[in-house]
Parts: C-alpha cells; structure tokens; sequence
C-alpha cells in the first residue's frame, strides 16, 4: 500500500524505501502486539518455567497467530487452498473450519497472504483514483490552454503533495491500514 502511495503521488523515492519499510515494520508491530503478547505469557513463560513440555509450548505459542490469521483470512481463500489440497473424494466433503483451532496452518498461511494482498490492491486502488483525477484535471486544463509541450506532472506534483498533505493522508492512511484488521479477545 505504501509503495502504491509513493507511485500514486508521482514520487520515485520519496519517502526512501527505508522510511516506508521502516513505517510497515512498525505498525505491524503495533498491530501484531497483543499477539505477541498472548505467545509470549501463553507458551514462552510457561516453557521457561518448566510447566509446560516443548511441543506444548510450541502449539499454546502458534494458537495466536493461528487465531489472528484465521479472523483476518477470507473465507473464500481457506476454502481455495482446502480445495487445491484435497487428493481423493472422500476429502471433498471436509467443511471449512468454524474456529481458528480447527484451520491447519498449511491452508491458513497462504489464505492469509492472499486476503492480505487483496486488501492492499483495494486499498491501493482507492487512494490511486483521487491522484489519477488531479493528473487528468491538470492535463485537461493544460492541453485546453495549449500547453501541449508542458508535461503534466511538473505542474500536477505539486498539486497531489499538497492535497495529501491537506487531507492528513499519513494520518488517514496509517489510521485505515491498522483498522483493517480485525480485533481479537482482549486484544
């Protein structure tokens, strides 16, 4: 999403890679936080307290991320990786899962990165279409008064900058993208 915004606006390095990576980086944490959070006292804590057996551990540190990926997943993507993975017809009659303990990770994974993908292009689309009509609307105006050797985005830049500034777009941005995802419990 943020590298659409960066080419949306017409800027080929501004923001520089690593101040957007940087930006994804921490506002994933943000959002994974009560995930984390969950893995850690869940399995970390009681795996150093010798409570819990290795793989104990390891299924009671993955039920969050499980948890999280399964309310942020499509139905529909699940449902294509089940159907992609069945191998005889008894399998077709496996329902999708009613809750996250019964999605299997190898389903659940690609699912997720696909709906995620899908959420970045629908968002990418929406913030392209306000830039794409300041570009048409400074061409327009450009080419009726009979600039036609004057390129568009010398003059249409500064206009997409200002607007977004005006509009609060990293406020807006980052505010949309966090709330994309959906809550969990005590989360």
């Amino acid at each position: 999403v943020l590298s659409m915004l960066r080419s949306a606006l017409g800027l080929n390095q501004t923001p520089p890679n690593i101040v957007l990576s940087s930006l994804a980086l921490f506002m994933t944490f943000f959002v994974m936080q009560p995930v984390f959070e969950d893995a850690y006292e869940g399995g970390v804590v009681p795996l150093l307290e010798n409570t819990l057996s290795e793989e104990q551990a390891i299924q009671r540190i993955a039920d969050p991320f499980r948890a999280f990926m399964f309310v942020n997943t499509r139905p529909e993507d699940y449902a294509l990786f089940l159907d992609l993975s069945r191998t005889d017809a008894a399998s077709e009659e496996t329902p999708l899962p009613e809750d996250a303990s019964e999605a299997s990770f190898r389903h659940l994974v690609p699912a997720f990165m696909i709906s995620e993908l899908r959420r970045a292009f629908t968002i990418g689309f929406l913030i392209y279409l306000p830039f794409v009509a300041i570009d048409l609307i400074v061409a327009s105006v450009l080419m009726s008064a009979g600039m036609m050797m004057l390129p568009p985005v010398m003059i249409s830049l500064p206009f997409k900058v200002i607007f977004f500034v005006l509009i609060d777009g990293w406020y807006m941005l980052a505010g949309s993208l966090i709330e994309s995802y959906a809550p969990l419990a005590g989360g």
